[in-house]
């Protein structure tokens, strides 16, 4: 039988539905501005298009779906997929409201061009809160029956996954042992991390034969520990003996490793939330 639409005007009226307006709007906005300036080249220019097209078309395509109240006929589950989605659009939009201006904003900004790029970034930023908004209303509250994604531990996968592929963005030079391990870890965590979004958002994790809550909890703590070798080994072996080089340009590997170097203390302190959310879960029941 053949799905019948209606319409639900609430997927527009109600809160959530009202920021995945404005984000729809400002994503809009942000890649037509910046296309009017024909100035986007290079990774980063590329990277920060795709996030805002990309972010747009996913947004507008959760608006219809929930306004022709479609989505139910889809093999996911929705919630995990909506919650999923808003919080990597978070992270991404964040991330290319300050790549953008960064690399392509110079000063004096006094040109029409400079004007356009500015404008593009102050929608960019309005976009981010957007999504932060909407983060923020359909994050499960403490004690509610919810999906996983929407939890704090939901979330904070998605932010370890993102935090990842950052990092493997910034990898270049790693032929130390020391440092093969660090990518063995974020490879290892990331993998996991991803899978386990995938399989929750695939519904599939119900087929899982072990009390998955406290298999959750396990991999944490795996995670937790295998990131502190990072944390120490990581810049170990990339500084020991290595100042700064003076001729450091943008993309210098001195840069991209202290860069790692951070993004791993990031994911390490994820982690560590990650593990006492999910513990508090799990072994400490509110009544």
């Amino acid at each position: 039988t053949m799905a019948v639409a209606r319409v639900n005007l609430r997927a527009l009226t109600s809160w959530v539905g009202i920021a995945r307006l404005f984000a729809v709007v400002l994503s809009c906005l942000t890649f037509s501005l910046v296309a009017s300036t024909g100035n986007f080249g290079g990774p980063s220019g590329t990277w920060c298009m795709f996030t805002w097209c990309f972010c747009f078309i996913v947004t507008l395509l959760v608006l219809l779906l929930e306004l022709l109240e479609l989505y139910p006929v889809l093999p996911l589950s929705w919630d995990d997929f909506t919650s999923a989605f808003s919080m990597l659009a978070v992270l991404m939009v964040f991330t290319s409201s300050v790549v953008f201006p960064a690399t392509f904003i110079s000063s004096p900004c006094s040109s029409n061009k400079c004007a356009r790029q500015a404008v593009a970034t102050t929608t960019s930023f309005l976009c981010f809160l957007a999504y932060a908004v909407e983060v923020g209303l359909t994050r499960a509250k403490p004690g509610d029956i919810s999906s996983f994604l929407s939890t704090v531990p939901g979330l904070l996968k998605v932010f370890e996954a993102y935090v990842a592929c950052l990092i493997f963005s910034l990898l270049d030079e790693y032929n130390k042992s020391g440092l093969m391990w660090c990518v063995a870890v974020y490879s290892i965590c990331f993998i996991f991390t991803l899978l386990i979004i995938i399989f929750t958002i695939g519904r599939c994790l119900a087929y899982f034969p072990c009390p998955l809550d406290k298999v959750l909890v396990g991999y944490n703590f795996l995670a937790l520990l295998m990131y502190i070798t990072a944390t120490i080994l990581w810049p170990l072996y990339s500084f020991r003996g290595r100042p700064r080089p003076e001729s450091c340009s943008r993309n210098c590997s001195w840069d991209k490793h202290l860069g790692i170097t951070f993004l791993t203390i990031f994911n390490l302190i994820a982690y560590l939330v990650d593990l006492v959310y999910s513990s508090r879960m799990v072994f400490i029941r509110t009544p």
